[in-house]
């Protein structure tokens, strides 16, 4: 068995989730097909990535807990849950997650071949910049699953993965990981050699594929990780214009639907929030939304201590109780749905795709807003604070855009939307406890303040630029629920905690003994992977 047949995988007759009409785009099933840059292009709606890692990255982080053995699980949620390595090879899986980016990455690396041997490289840039977004966007998201984050003193040392270039045309040869920085390296060339050349122009419905917007968000999104953090700024502002909340989320509009309705509008094409969207087969909304096996699940304990209704500067709760429904200053606040152990925000809903009508049976996707105005915003307000001059005051600048849109100018209590200062901050944040790193004798002891311990750079306990940061990581926490990324800022910033699970004592996760760079952060390759060859991940 070779490594090659778990990274290149043929692109050949597997369809994409690419339409905003049909979850299947039917392609040839033969390479030779491909005469012109026309057919090129239909090949580049097959190469986004069919599977995602929402799952995986969601039940590795804080936002789950354990609601008991009386309910049920899947062995895969038990295996992330408990921070072991994965044997479950099932959708949303590592091995699916593992397969679908790299045939992705084979599928793109296909339609930059066809292009430079018809010779339509330079009339068809706009492509060639599309499948090379793909490309990086896929490997970026590889790397966010079984890499450690970014960490500059760290990049020779920690495991990358492989970067195919092109599509491989022979079973056999030898693919190494090489290092983390190669791999950043890799992927920021893409995103630059990419952006000049986004064309919105080329597709009917942009916001399924790479428009400009969405090529200047990933790519903030990129350098804010990769700690280019005037890089991240400036294409964020390529985003975000002079007015961000004309690329940001009404929620207004959204508070007048029940949950199945909000769930239909937070995806449509037409929302102004919505840069891309994407469409995966996956089961994401069974495991994290609506729950079939509820055991590790976000609970109305998780909610009321450390997302939709911890204590932030907008306040806490529901702004009311089980008897008389009240009104939050946060929208989101009265948007949750579900039981005790399952408190759900309706995003990322269950999409059918019926392939036999008689006897309806098909297959489950989840469509997921990918990238957005809001956490485009998020990513500017958390460079600003970082970055080697901080400017605190357009950090908090955008905080208060980011409040003024996702809070209502007055609770039903009579509380008023409040607009942040660095000094209003910094009172807010004195009053709060951090959440202890371990030996947390009751959920009453968890806040949104928690200790850093940023990879590659540090922050001053107590200053404004940790106190910026502690809320915005909370304000992406909310914003990205079940998208995967708070397991993202958890290792890019070193934060401790722990998942308890009910009779078999507390697993902690990024510890002082790790030096808040748990190794599990990595999550282990596909089994056949490493049967195959390449180097497992150190545990």
């Amino acid at each position: 068995m070779k490594i090659f047949k778990y990274i290149a995988l043929s692109v050949l007759a597997v369809g994409a989730l690419s339409s905003c009409n049909d979850y299947l785009d039917t392609l040839p099933d033969d390479r030779a097909e491909i005469e012109t840059a026309d057919q090129v292009k239909d090949l580049l709606v097959s190469a986004y990535p069919n599977y995602n890692n929402n799952t995986i990255m969601e039940m590795m982080s804080d936002n789950v807990t354990d609601n008991g053995k009386t309910y049920a699980s899947t062995v895969l949620k038990d295996e992330l849950y408990n921070f072991k390595d994965v044997d479950d090879t099932g959708n949303d899986s590592p091995y699916q997650s593992w397969n679908g980016y790299y045939r992705s990455i084979a599928s793109a690396n296909q339609a930059l071949l066809n292009l430079k041997e018809l010779g339509a490289e330079k009339d068809n840039m706009n492509l060639v910049a599309e499948a090379k977004l793909i490309r990086a966007y896929s490997m970026m998201q590889l790397a966010n699953t079984f890499c450690m984050a970014w960490n500059p003193e760290k990049a020779d040392e920690y495991m990358g993965l492989p970067y195919p270039t092109e599509p491989a045309k022979f079973i056999g040869g030898e693919y190494k990981r090489g290092t983390l920085r190669q791999l950043y390296e890799n992927i920021n060339k893409d995103i630059e050699e990419a952006l000049p050349y986004i064309d919105d122009n080329t597709y009917t419905v942009p916001k399924y594929h790479f428009n400009r917007k969405a090529a200047y968000a990933f790519a903030a999104r990129f350098n804010l990780y990769y700690q280019n953090f005037d890089k991240c700024i400036e294409y964020a502002n390529e985003v975000l214009g002079n007015d961000p909340t004309l690329v940001m989320r009404d929620f207004e509009p959204l508070t007048q639907f029940g949950a199945q309705d909000i769930g239909t509008q937070w995806i449509k094409s037409t929302d102004k929030a919505n840069l891309m969207l994407l469409a995966t087969y996956s089961g994401a909304s069974y495991n994290l939304v609506y729950p079939v096996y509820p055991r590790f699940q976000h609970n109305s304990i998780v909610c009321s201590y450390e997302t939709f209704w911890a204590k932030g500067p907008w306040g806490s709760g529901s702004g009311g109780t089980s008897l008389v429904p009240g009104k939050a200053l946060l929208y989101y606040s009265n948007m949750l749905y579900g039981k005790s152990e399952s408190v759900m925000f309706p995003k990322l809903m269950p999409q059918f795709e019926i392939t036999d009508k008689i006897n309806q049976t098909g297959f489950l996707h989840a469509v997921d807003a990918i990238f957005t105005g809001d956490e485009t915003l998020l990513c500017r307000a958390e460079a600003y604070a970082l970055k080697e001059n901080p400017r605190y005051d357009l950090a908090i600048a955008d905080i208060n855009t980011w409040i003024q849109t996702h809070c209502r100018p007055e609770a039903s209590d009579g509380s008023k939307r409040p607009v942040l200062t660095e000094q209003s901050l910094k009172e807010f944040m004195d009053e709060m406890e951090y959440t202890p790193e371990k030996d947390i004798e009751q959920w009453s002891e968890y806040t949104i303040r928690k200790h850093l311990h940023p990879l590659g750079f540090t922050i001053e306990a107590g200053s404004t630029k940790e106190n910026i940061v502690n809320l915005v990581l909370h304000m992406r926490r909310l914003e990205t629920m079940y998208q995967g990324l708070r397991f993202v800022d958890l290792k890019r910033y070193g934060i401790a905690f722990s998942h308890v699970v009910k009779g078999d004592g507390i697993k902690e996760f990024n510890t002082e003994e790790v030096n808040y760079a748990d190794p599990r952060g990595a999550i282990q390759l596909p089994a056949d992977v490493i049967k195959a060859g390449l180097p497992a991940n150190p545990r």
